[in-house]
C-alpha cells in the first residue's frame, strides 16, 4: 500500500470537514449576533442558544485545525523487516469481521477513507485498539478491547 497516498487522502478528508466547520460556526456566529434574534424577554434564550453552539463550532474548528497540522508534519516511517507499529504505520489486520486496515494517527481518530476499494479507519494512539498495536510486528495477536477474538496484524506499511 502507498502510505504517502493514504496520509495525503486523510489530510484532504480533513480539510473538507474544516471547511465545512468554519462555514457552520460561521452561520452560528452570525445567528447569535443577528439583532433579529435579541431576547425579547428573560425567557429568551435563543441568542444565549447559539452563542453556545457556536463556542461549541469554534472549537470544533480548532481541534480540525490542529489535527490537519498535525497530520501535514507527520513523519511516516518506512517498512522494513524488523518494523514494529508506531505512529504513521498502515495496518491490515485478521480478525472475526475480516480484514480491516487501520492508520495510526497522531489524532481524528475515527476519520475514515477509502484508498483503491479499501476503507482504512484512523486510531490513535489514545484508542483502547490503536495503543494495543503500538509496538506490534506483523504476525503478531492483539487482543481486542471488547474480549472479541483477538487480531491478527497481516501486514504493516
Amino acid at each position: 500500500m502507498d502510505k504517502t497516498a493514504v496520509l495525503n487522502l486523510i489530510i484532504s478528508a480533513l480539510q473538507t470537514e474544516l471547511a465545512a466547520a468554519i462555514r457552520e460556526a460561521q452561520g452560528t456566529i452570525d445567528e447569535a449576533t443577528h439583532p433579529d434574534n435579541k431576547a425579547e424577554n428573560k425567557y429568551d434564550t435563543r441568542s444565549l442558544e447559539a452563542s453556545y453552539l457556536a463556542r461549541g463550532q469554534s472549537l470544533r474548528v480548532g481541534e480540525l485545525e490542529e489535527s490537519v497540522g498535525a497530520f501535514q508534519v507527520l513523519s511516516i516511517p518506512g517498512r522494513s523487516g524488523g518494523s514494529v507499529v508506531t505512529l504513521g504505520s498502515l495496518i491490515e489486520v485478521e480478525g472475526p469481521e475480516g480484514r480491516p486496515c487501520y492508520f495510526i494517527g497522531p489524532s481524528a481518530g475515527g476519520t475514515e477513507v477509502v484508498w483503491e476499494g479499501r476503507e482504512i479507519l484512523v486510531l490513535t494512539p489514545g484508542s483502547p485498539l490503536g495503543g494495543r498495536f503500538l509496538g506490534k510486528r506483523a504476525g503478531e495477536m492483539v487482543a481486542a478491547p471488547s474480549g472479541r477474538a483477538g487480531l491478527r496484524i497481516l501486514n504493516l506499511w
